[in-house]
């Protein structure tokens, strides 16, 4: 298996995961406290992890069919590095934490950067 579809599955997993799990089928103790930082309704909470867990495995789908486009790819990069920021924001303790979003997302960036450096030359093909 080459480097460009390790990288495209296990950015696609990891998008499709962490919105299937820790949102969409049980919400997760850290998913619940992270929203709750935002002084939501308990509600409206609930609301938001749902939407977002559902945002996250239409993006993991995306990505799994559109990784050889640049923007999906970039667009990556700038989700993860936001959502590294806000929790440095919103709940920084959780950048000690075990398996936590330094460690992930640090990890599917670089992945992210493999794939536009494997690709590259088809981005020049394309013009892009």
């Amino acid at each position: 298996m080459s480097s460009i579809q390790i990288a495209r599955f296990i950015i696609a997993f990891s998008w499709l995961y962490q919105g299937i799990f820790p949102k969409l089928v049980h919400i997760a103790p850290l998913e619940k406290l992270m929203t709750s930082s935002l002084g939501l309704s308990i509600e409206l909470s609930y609301f938001v992890t749902k939407i977002a867990g559902a945002g996250e495995v239409i993006f993991g789908i995306l990505f799994f069919v559109l990784y050889r486009s640049k923007a999906i790819i970039l667009i990556n990069i700038i989700g993860l590095t936001g959502l590294l920021g806000f929790v440095a924001m919103m709940q920084p303790h959780l950048l000690i934490e075990a398996f936590n979003p330094v460690t992930t997302n640090i990890a599917l960036i670089g992945f992210s950067f493999i794939l536009l450096h494997e690709l590259k030359d088809d981005f020049k093909k394309k013009g892009a």
